[in-house]
Order: structure tokens, then sequence, then C-alpha cells
């Protein structure tokens, strides 16, 4: 048995030793690995090929990798650059509001610089059917309103009238409500009239001229505005235009419609008379 073992020893030795002559040769002489050396390479090739592939593929994944962290990076930047963007606008727009409050103050003293004022901005207005109105932010507490004052536009449209004064809101009820009136010159002829809300022309966003002189004439396009008499209002403010002009059902009198001067559903801006020169007597407070 051992000289079984020992011949095979040398068999396997002598193969081994002829394997490794002739690599030695192979190289030497062909300038390559020869066979054996060949055999291994296309033996392991599949392996090799599997590991290139596995290598490009963490390749891959790493440059993935490296480039979603360069995104993740500038998207970062661009919410900040984003948040700055907003707050610059934001303060934009702020300055904006204020140099237009500024403007419109400004405007409107050199045209009614008679007149004592508050300005204020609209902050609710009435849902209601049944009247038309808004709410301001002034009140008792940081403003001299009070009930009755005339509110007006920059440009000396009337717009309403004070009816409720809280500590730092107001209600203010729009020529289209049916509590408003006040006494108008018509024309050219500054003839007498009423004018006042009425519900059915409220929805129609008109008002109406009503007890007007019989002796008048009046006529589609005439300017309707503030006569000053019988009324806390100061004569001359802008009201509108008259529309049509009717005869009562009951055949006694006339009454027109008349557009107002403003859209009362787009005002954010008004200002409310405290102070004026009266016709004919001292100023009013």
């Amino acid at each position: 048995m051992k000289a079984l073992l020992s011949k095979n020893s040398i068999i396997i030795a002598s193969v081994a030793l002829m394997i490794a002559l002739i690599t030695i040769i192979s190289i030497n002489v062909f300038s390559t690995t020869g066979p054996v050396t060949g055999l291994a390479n296309t033996v392991t090739r599949p392996v090799r090929a599997i590991a290139s592939t596995v290598t490009r593929t963490f390749e891959r994944i790493y440059a993935s990798i490296y480039r979603y962290d360069d995104l993740m990076a500038r998207y970062e930047e661009v919410l900040q650059e984003n948040s700055e963007i907003r707050q610059n606008y934001r303060q934009a727009e702020e300055l904006a509001r204020e140099n237009e409050q500024l403007r419109v103050q400004l405007g409107f003293r050199e045209r009614h610089g008679g007149y004592g004022w508050e300005m204020a901005a609209v902050e609710t207005r009435s849902g209601s059917n049944w009247s038309h109105s808004f709410t301001i932010n002034r009140g008792h507490s940081n403003s001299k309103i009070a009930r009755g004052q005339a509110v007006i536009t920059e440009y000396g449209v009337l717009i309403g009238q004070v009816t409720d004064v809280g500590a730092t809101t107001s209600t203010v009820v729009t020529v289209l409500d049916t509590t408003f009136s006040a006494g108008a010159f018509v024309g050219d002829e500054d003839g007498k009239a009423t004018v006042k809300g009425d519900f059915n022309l409220m929805r129609a966003g008109l008002i109406m001229l009503d007890h007007i002189d019989d002796d008048l004439i009046i006529l589609p396009g005439d300017s309707v505005e503030t006569s000053g008499i019988g009324s806390r209002f100061p004569a001359g403010l802008i009201v509108g235009e008259v529309l049509e002009v009717h005869r009562h059902d009951t055949g006694v009198g006339r009454y027109a419609t008349v557009r107002p001067s403003r859209v009362m559903d787009s005002i954010s801006l008004v200002f409310i008379i405290t102070g004026f020169e009266a016709m004919g007597s001292d100023s009013i407070s």
C-alpha cells in the first residue's frame, strides 16, 4: 500500500512539474501564458466578468448617491432662495401698500383741505340681501369717527355714512342701502331732490333720486351731488349720474334711477369726514 501511494505521489509531482515547465516555456518563448494559463483564464472568465459587472454597478450606485446628495444640497439652496424671495416680495408688497396709502392721503389732503377726516381700510362686507354695508378698521378708541358722518373716496365720491361705532371698528352703510338718504342737487340748475337707497334698485347697484322739484328739468346723464342741506354731509360730494326718469305709479311726482360714481364692492380704502364747513353756518365736527 505504501509503495502504491509513493508511486502515485511521484506521478502527481511529475505532472505538476511538467505543467510548470510548459507554462514557463510558453511565457518565455511565445510571450503568452500558454495553454494552461489560457485554460485557467477561460475557466475564470465568467467569474471575472461578474466581478467587473458588480464593480461597475457599485461605481454607478456610488455616482448616483453622490449626484443625489448634490441635488439635495442644491434643492435646499433653492428652497432657501425661494424663502428669501417670498420674504422680500411680502416686504415689497407692504411698502407698496404703505406708499399707496400715503399717496392717497396726500391726494385727498390736496383736494379736500377744508375737511377734517380719518382714513380707514375696509375689513369685511355685509353678506345680507337686505342691506349693503361694510366694516372699517376705525372706532372711537383709535379715531374721531362718529355716527352719521359721511364716508367718501379719495376723489370726493360719496360712499355712504357711518351708522355704528365700536372701539376699533365701525359699520358703514353705502348709498345703496335702504336706510341711506341725503339731500342732493341735480344738474346745472342745482335743482333739489333726495338721493336714497331702494331695495329693488340695490340688487342692480343703483340708487333712487326722489322728491324731485316739479319745475326741475332733469335728463339722463345729469350729475347728482350732495346739497349740504338738511344733513351732516358737506355740499358737492359726487353721488352719480341720472340713468332714467320715471313717474311714480300714483302719478304724483317723479323719480330717477342713479348709477353711483363708484362701484361699492371694489372699495378698499375710504375717508370719513369728521369735520367740514357747513353751508351758511359754522363748521361741523
